[in-house]
């Protein structure tokens, strides 16, 4: 799965190399591995659904995209801002929310 999600994250960023596959590869593991922890404490998942590999992908190139800027929140340059998010799945929650297993209300309902 990481080599068609590496491609699509190559045609979202406009790379037509291989030279960064590595680069694009390391990031692309670490945020599997991020949204596997979320998942895994809020939604007692093992794996990530495959519907949410979009998830990954844009994530990866928000990611590639800040390479050199790590660490960053803010950056100003000849009227040019650009604001970096903390949480990067914030933008996320709404969605990743949906696979937090429902509680089940106390009580019984008998029907007679």
């Amino acid at each position: 799965m990481t080599e068609s999600i590496r491609g699509n994250v190559k045609t979202l960023a406009g790379i037509n190399d291989d030279v960064q596959d590595n680069v694009i590869d390391l990031i692309i593991k670490n945020i599997e591995s991020r949204l596997k922890i979320w998942l895994k404490q809020h939604a007692q998942l093992e794996d990530i659904p495959v519907e949410l590999t979009f998830i990954i992908e844009e994530l990866a190139v928000h990611r590639f995209n800040r390479l050199g800027s790590e660490g960053m929140t803010s950056e100003s340059v000849e009227g040019h801002s650009v604001s970096f998010s903390e949480n990067d799945l914030a933008p996320y929650l709404s969605i990743l929310e949906t696979y937090i297993p429902k509680e089940n209300p106390s009580g019984k309902v008998m029907f007679f």
